[in-house]
């Protein structure tokens, strides 16, 4: 498969790459190397970007770059994303952004009356405890919390939704080793008896390891390794990340 971007510049180059249900996978590579384009094609937002692609796409028996909006929608209540950016809108409360996650499988009508009238606070509220955070933060706004609290709004969002598949995009680079280990603990193992298949790049590499059951090596746009975690080695990771 190869994933090209306009004027030509290709961020995949021949990627050929099957996840089972269940496993949990991390991206590893430097930066640039085409970690985030992978994760934005598995949801769908790389052909917004512009991107064409050249090959086959499967994500949960569908191809996600050639739904048109109301299988879009559909399919993005299966599948959950959380990015480093976090995607939550400081100006509104938690409740709203917890049920964000939910909004694909919802009617357009029910999504706009939620803004107004907040529904299924009981389930938003299960997912904050599950995350260690207090159900009164629910009508608390984001931007009133600290960078840790707001990680773990993006968790509760995930467990909130219930997805199928989740794709966690450098979601602990800008956290320090203990929160780092919180999110990537609880993406890797979700709370509430939950369960999803979970790919995730990341920077620290011997932190994933930990959390993982496979690791792919990206470089250039291109797998240099696909392995058990287990059974990549420092000599592997040096050479993936050699200037």
């Amino acid at each position: 498969m190869i994933l090209r971007y306009p004027r030509g510049a290709v961020a995949l180059d021949g990627v050929s790459l099957r996840i089972d249900d269940g496993e949990r996978v991390g991206v590893v590579g430097p930066s640039g190397v085409g970690k985030s384009s992978l994760i934005n094609l598995l949801n769908g937002r790389a052909v917004f970007d512009g991107a064409t692609v050249t090959g086959q796409v499967d994500v949960l028996g569908v191809d996600p770059t050639r739904l048109g909006e109301r299988a879009r929608r559909r399919h993005a209540a299966r599948v959950g994303t959380v990015r480093q950016a976090l995607d939550l809108v400081g100006s509104m409360r938690v409740i709203h952004n917890v049920n964000a996650g939910r909004l694909g499988g919802w009617s357009a009508t029910r999504a706009l009356w939620s803004l107004v009238h907040p529904v299924d606070t009981d389930r938003a509220g299960d997912a904050l405890a599950l995350v260690g955070l207090d159900r009164s933060l629910l009508r608390a706004r984001v931007d009133e919390l600290s960078g840790g609290q707001q990680q773990r709004v993006a968790v509760a969002r995930l467990l909130a939704q219930a997805p199928v598949l989740t794709l966690a995009d450098e979601p602990v680079s800008s956290l320090d080793p203990t929160l780092s280990e919180m999110v990537l603990g609880l993406l890797a193992d979700p709370p509430g008896g939950q369960a999803w298949t979970l790919i995730v790049s990341v920077h620290q590499p011997v932190l994933a390891r930990r959390f993982v059951d496979r690791l792919v090596g990206l470089r250039d746009g291109r797998i240099v390794f696909d392995a058990p975690a287990e059974s990549v080695t420092e000599a592997d990771l040096t050479q993936l990340y050699r200037r």
